[in-house]
Order: C-alpha cells, then structure tokens, then sequence
C-alpha cells in the first residue's frame, strides 16, 4: 500500500492543525494504520494508531488528550486532529501502516511509510 501524507503547516501554540494520508493499491480496511513524528536530532517515534478495527486506538501519552487518529474506509484515508498544538509538537509526521495488531505498531514493526509532512508550532 503506498501512503501520502498532506495538511502540515505552521501553527502557534493552542492552534489546531489536522494532517490526512491518503491510501492506494492495497486493501486499506484490512491495514492498522498509524502516525509517527520525528523532530530534528530525535529517533521517530509513535504518536497515535488505530486498528483495522475502526475505533481501536492507541496513543502516545505525550498526546493522549490532544489529538486524535481516525480513518475513513471509504476514502482510504487516516487523519489526525491535533488540537491543543505545543512547541514540543513540532516534528515531521509520518503516516504509517501494517497488518495486524495497533497495539504492536511502532518503527520496527511499520510496513509501510507515507512521506513526512513538517508540523511547526511557534508563537
């Protein structure tokens, strides 16, 4: 499944910003789906993922709270509102996907990667 990412941008703290991944060439309604961050001299890391299972989910606890993965079979689409927006949110957001559980989602276990989309918060 090949994924692209879009709705980054600039936002100042408080803001909400919401980033899409559209889905091609694979069965997308039998995929976990996900979204990973990844700030300048730091390792990617999880963020949200939602299972297969519509309403499945899984947080990181630096954004429990905040933001919020959802998906759209219908459109092969995964979002992620991010509301509440910090400094410390400001990374490059990848959009994620793999068959199975959501909650063995993580770099390692990642199939397949959607191009990253800059997310900068700063007042």
């Amino acid at each position: 499944v090949q994924l692209q990412a879009c709705g980054g941008g600039l936002a100042q703290p408080g803001d909400s910003l919401t980033l899409s991944c559209a889905a091609s060439g694979g069965t997308f309604s039998t995929y976990s789906v996900g979204w990973f961050r990844q700030a300048p001299g730091i390792e990617r890391e999880f963020v949200a993922a939602e299972s297969s299972i519509i309403g499945i989910t899984r947080y990181s606890d630096s954004v429990k709270g905040r933001f919020t993965i959802s998906r759209d079979n219908a459109k092969n689409t995964v979002y992620l509102q991010m509301n509440n927006l910090k400094p410390e949110d400001t990374a490059v957001y990848f959009c994620a996907a793999k068959k199975g559980s959501a909650q063995a989602m993580s770099v390692v276990t990642t199939e397949h990667w959607g191009q990253g989309t800059q997310v900068t918060v700063s007042s």
